[in-house]
């Protein structure tokens, strides 16, 4: 086979795996639909860096706001400000989890940054497997601080990643209403 022929057959060859490689990735590109209830992200305990206090995300029975973010992050740090006001109405109706998934960062400093800014509800450092599921189940974007990502997970299981982008606290209100439907 002469050189021009077998790169055209290697390219297309490269092509076909990259095709097919998308179409059986990891999964979890999606943002809706019901969850593995075994999934890690659900099952792991976590501990509260402001009390001490052990959880696991899916151990709540009420709708719960899923934010994951870093402290470097002001876009992350505008979400939770928007959490703020959402609490604000809603409540104890909803659980909020702002959860760190930055593997740079400590206990220490979501700690520090939580306290910093006045907000009050449950932070925690996510171990590398909680990451690792998070993205098997909503895609990479779900760690990307700057998007914004919230999930609302309902207490039936059903978990979606809303859009990204900062959400006002009414849209996260709209979103937990929208459990009862779900």
């Amino acid at each position: 086979m002469d050189r021009p022929a077998r790169r055209r057959v290697l390219t297309g060859l490269g092509a076909s795996v990259a095709g097919l490689a998308g179409c059986l990735g990891l999964g979890g590109g999606g943002d809706g639909g019901e969850t593995d209830p075994g999934a890690t992200w659900l099952t792991t305990p976590m501990t509260d860096v402001l009390t001490d206090e052990t959880f696991t995300i899916g151990s709540f029975d009420r709708p719960v706001v899923l934010e994951t973010f870093a402290v470097w992050c002001s876009i992350c740090t505008d979400q939770q400000r928007e959490v703020w006001e959402f609490h604000g109405a809603v409540g104890d109706d909803a659980v909020s989890v702002s959860l760190n998934v930055d593997p740079n960062e400590d206990a220490r400093r979501v700690r520090d940054h939580a306290a910093g800014h006045g907000f009050d509800w449950r932070y925690a450092v996510a171990p590398p497997s909680v990451t690792r599921s998070l993205v098997n189940r909503f895609g990479q974007g779900v760690t990307n601080a700057p998007s914004a990502p919230v999930v609302r997970l309902c207490p039936g299981g059903s978990a979606r990643k809303l859009r990204d982008g900062v959400k006002p606290a009414d849209e996260l209100r709209t979103a937990i209403e929208r459990c009862s439907t779900a």
